[in-house]
Order: structure tokens, then C-alpha cells, then sequence
């Protein structure tokens, strides 16, 4: 039984846990925390296939460092991030409600009304680094709606699953997903 599966991902070999969701379905587990390479490498590669922006937005916490470094290579002064709870330093705070595959109940993503006055008639684009279910993009597609920002584009590292057929995201790679016994799913 396997419990990892190997992927070239903007070329370079990673070895991705398989872990189990429920008693039917196991995930490849992608977290690119602490991997200074994956995520230059990636953030290089989305960066060559993204439409014009004019600010990035990510949902915390997985795609902040590649957030971080997309902003850091194209020299930008700015990125935006959708918190899970809202800070003390945070004002005219809104939010919407978000089920994600890794999360076993509903949260919250918060924006800072700061923020959300940046993003009016500007044109945004989600990152994130994997894309399964589409919640967590759903939920950052309504914040970015609200401010009155311009979506232009959806990008991950990774597709998994269903997301893997939709036209409107930009992804480097597909993940699949696995049964109980860690083979892929067919």
C-alpha cells in the first residue's frame, strides 16, 4: 500500500503524504510551509501564465508564502489576504462563510475594509495551492465581489479532483485523488 505519491511539480521532485479524508477517499497532501525552492519555483511558473493584475489575493494560510513570493518577484508593494478570524487591527471587517476538503467545519474568511477599498475596480487575481472543491475559491471570489473588485484570474499550484476540469483556473499540475488503500482513483 502506498502512502506517498511522487510528483514533478514546476520541476522539482516532491514525495506528497496520502492521507486519509474519510473511510472512502484519501488526499495527496500538498504543503509547501517551509520549502523555500517549491515555492520560488512555483511562484515563477504561475507567474508566466497569469493574466495582468493589478493585486493578488490568497485565503489563509497554505497559499501565503506563495502569495508572498509571487508579490515579491514581480515587485510588488502589496498583496491581500483573507484571514480566518478577524484581528483586533482590522476595521469595516466583512466576511463570508467557506467549507474546505482539509477542514471538518465551516469558517470564515474576514478582509480588512482596507484592503477592500484597494481591490474597488481594480483587477485581482486568487492564488491558493491546491484547488479541490472550489469552496475556498468561492468564498474568495465573494470577498473580492464585494469590495467591488474585478476577478481576472484563478490560479493554484495544483488541481485536484473536479477542479482539474474547470476552464477558469490556471494550475501547474494535477493531483488526483486516492482510494482508502493509497492507489489513485480512477
Amino acid at each position: 500500500m502506498p502512502n506517498h505519491y511522487h510528483m514533478t511539480i514546476a520541476g522539482c521532485e516532491r514525495d506528497l503524504p496520502i492521507c486519509p479524508l474519510n473511510d472512502k477517499l484519501s488526499i495527496g497532501a500538498f504543503v509547501i510551509f517551509g520549502d523555500c525552492e517549491l515555492t520560488q519555483a512555483c511562484a515563477t511558473e504561475l507567474l508566466k501564465k497569469a493574466p495582468e493584475f493589478d493585486y493578488l489575493i490568497t485565503a489563509e494560510s497554505k497559499g501565503i508564502p506563495l502569495a508572498y513570493e509571487m508579490a515579491r518577484q514581480m515587485g510588488a508593494k502589496k498583496w491581500l489576504l483573507a484571514r480566518k478570524g478577524a484581528k483586533l487591527y482590522m476595521r469595516d471587517v466583512f466576511s463570508v462563510e467557506v467549507r474546505s476538503i482539509t477542514t471538518d467545519h465551516v469558517q470564515r474568511l474576514y478582509l480588512d475594509g482596507e484592503d477592500a477599498a484597494l481591490m474597488r475596480g481594480k483587477r485581482i487575481l486568487i492564488v491558493d495551492d491546491v484547488i479541490s472543491t472550489g469552496e475556498s475559491l468561492a468564498a474568495l471570489e465573494k470577498l473580492v465581489e464585494e469590495a467591488g473588485g474585478e476577478i481576472c484570474g484563478r490560479m493554484a499550484i495544483l488541481a485536484e479532483g473536479d477542479a482539474q476540469e474547470r476552464g477558469d483556473i490556471i494550475y501547474l499540475e494535477k493531483l488526483p485523488l486516492f482510494h482508502p488503500d493509497g492507489t489513485v482513483l480512477g
